[in-house]
């Protein structure tokens, strides 16, 4: 079930990366995929028709709620 999953999850990553290989050390120097989801047309903070700024302000809430937790349990 385990492969069954994996293979599933890998059916649309393809592409090409670029490595850099120093003293013992991997970093990722280049990528391309004809089916990436990456769009230079929506990394951006400014208004467009994808991304509500709104959203960001939910994430945010949801993301910091285990800071909020732990504070609270801490007496702090």
């Amino acid at each position: 079930m385990l492969q069954a999953l994996t293979d599933k999850s890998q059916e649309n990553v393809e592409g090409v990366v670029w490595l850099k290989l120093y003293k013992g050390s991997v970093q990722v120097a280049g990528r391309r995929s004809s089916k990436s989801l990456y769009s230079l047309g929506h990394v951006t903070f400014e208004e467009d028709a994808v991304y509500d700024q709104r959203d960001a302000e939910g994430f945010i809430k949801l993301n910091a709620l285990r800071l909020r937790l732990a504070a609270r349990r801490d007496g702090e």
